[in-house]
């Protein structure tokens, strides 16, 4: 009888034990979703100063213009010039030679020719001129011997259309020979004579490499570009940038040399987030105005999570013992975690041991202090499921010490963030974004200006300033 008296005092006392122990799991709060949005992102202007390496174009002109010109009937037909002259010719040009300055662009080549010819004696005047005699010999220049050289140039001036086209506008220059062209016929200097036949071609020859310019439609390169910007971009461990253009604006042109410089603008609603969001290419608007800026003023949308937060603030605070010395118990922190709720609040999970094992939530509204460049969160208070629960089981766990320790460090200074999303957004300006595109660049200054704290994820809002620039080698033609 003693011995079952004794077994039921030791069951009851584990059972107390085992009661008095017990974990304090509180439900999870539960808060009511207020109308809290994301303002809308303000528009960033982004100015670009683009060079395109014209080669590939100069290559086309190349191509498209004729090498050899020719009389009518060549080689078998001579052209009979008021009577007594007869030729024919046939001029060979050699590469181009182009140089750019400004808006406008320079054609010139060295070209050759051979001509023959004979004379005869006419009498009368204008087109009743006969002939009274019968031709010389035909003689050539530049047959048995060396060619006879001309330079030959145009001047093209040139302006980019809102649909991306080259409006090009070319005029011939006047030919100079380098050497002299003279006949057997009376050792007659023809040389006049042949470059105003050749100044008749040079129009002809002129109109063609007009029609090939304005043949050229840039959209298909900037279309390239365009797609370039609505691409996520890898930052390393920062998440993706896209830019998201939506309207486009480029400078007159300005062309030295191989080099077509101007300053493609663009307006945009850069993002970045943590995962990668789908690409959707879109079609190039067209031109909207033609004012040169540079450099950029942006708004950007960084998109974070709370572990970023939690880690921080469980650093602070795991291991940190708290006494509450009227009732000679206490608490350890083991660790912090941050989420949102959709009402502009914080809620603040705390797991913890010591006199007592369990979990306990807070709640706090995030308040960024632009002067201080921190977030700290503000009217920390337990949440109405877990004060409840407390006062039930463990009131002396319903304490301001608890709230004031939190106080303290629930403050994250973000401008090693915002040194680090400078830096890396950096990097990131700086690459080859396919072959034969390449940029360069950086941002001067990164500032937090709002924050934006969400359910599942934590916005903060920056505004950067700096400098961009691309590089266009090699395109599609």
């Amino acid at each position: 009888m003693k011995t079952s008296r004794l077994s039921f005092f030791t069951y009851f006392v584990i059972l107390i034990l085992s009661a008095c122990s017990k974990k304090i799991i509180p439900e999870k709060p539960d808060l009511v979703k207020t109308y809290f949005s994301l303002d809308s992102l303000p528009v960033s202007e982004i100015d670009i100063p683009l060079q395109i390496n014209l080669k590939p174009f100069y290559d086309i002109a190349d191509k498209n213009v004729q090498k050899i010109y020719a009389s009518e009937g060549w080689p078998n037909e001579f052209i009979v010039d008021n009577c007594d002259t007869r030729y024919m010719y046939r001029f060979k040009r050699g590469p181009l030679r182009i140089a750019a300055n400004g808006n406008t662009i320079g054609f010139n080549f060295t070209g050759s020719y051979i001509i023959a010819g004979a004379q005869r004696v006419c009498t009368g005047t204008g087109s009743d001129r006969v002939a009274i005699t019968p031709w010389t010999p035909t003689c050539t220049c530049g047959l048995n011997e060396a060619e006879p050289r001309v330079d030959i140039g145009y001047k093209a001036s040139l302006q980019l259309k809102p649909g991306y086209n080259i409006a090009a506008r070319l005029q011939p220059l006047e030919p100079k020979p380098l050497d002299k062209c003279t006949v057997c016929f009376w050792k007659h200097d023809i040389t006049p004579t042949v470059m105003k036949q050749l100044k008749e071609q040079l129009k002809d020859a002129g109109k063609e490499i007009e029609d090939s310019l304005n043949g050229i439609n840039l959209r298909p390169q900037f279309q390239q570009l365009w797609d370039m910007l609505n691409t996520s971009v890898r930052m390393y461990d920062m998440g993706y940038l896209k830019i998201n253009p939506e309207k486009i604006r480029i400078s007159t042109l300005h062309a030295r040399n191989d080099s077509l410089n101007i300053s493609v603008g663009i307006s945009a609603r850069p993002l970045i987030s943590l995962a990668k969001s789908a690409d959707y290419k879109t079609v190039i608007p067209d031109i909207s105005d033609f004012s040169q800026r540079s450099g950029f003023n942006i708004y950007i949308d960084a998109i974070m999570d709370y572990d970023s937060l939690s880690l921080l603030l469980t650093k602070e605070l795991s291991g940190k013992r708290i006494d509450m010395d009227k009732v000679g118990k206490y608490i350890i922190i083991d660790k912090c975690i941050i989420y949102g709720a959709d009402n502009e609040r914080l809620i603040i999970k705390i797991q913890f041991t010591g006199s007592e094992t369990g979990i306990m939530y807070l709640t706090g509204k995030p308040v960024f202090d632009k002067e201080k460049n921190n977030i700290a969160v503000k009217q920390i208070d337990f949440d109405v499921k877990t004060r409840d629960l407390l006062l039930k089981t463990a009131r002396w766990l319903f304490n301001r010490k608890i709230i004031n320790e939190l106080n303290k460090y629930a403050s994250f200074d973000i401008q090693g963030y915002a040194d680090t999303l400078r830096s890396k957004v950096s990097a990131a300006m700086t690459r080859e974004w396919q072959k034969g595109i390449t940029s360069s660049g950086k941002i001067n200054g990164l500032q937090v200006i709002n924050i934006y704290p969400f359910k599942n994820t934590f916005i903060l809002r920056c505004n950067a300033k700096g400098e961009l620039s691309i590089r266009v080698d090699q395109v599609a033609l």
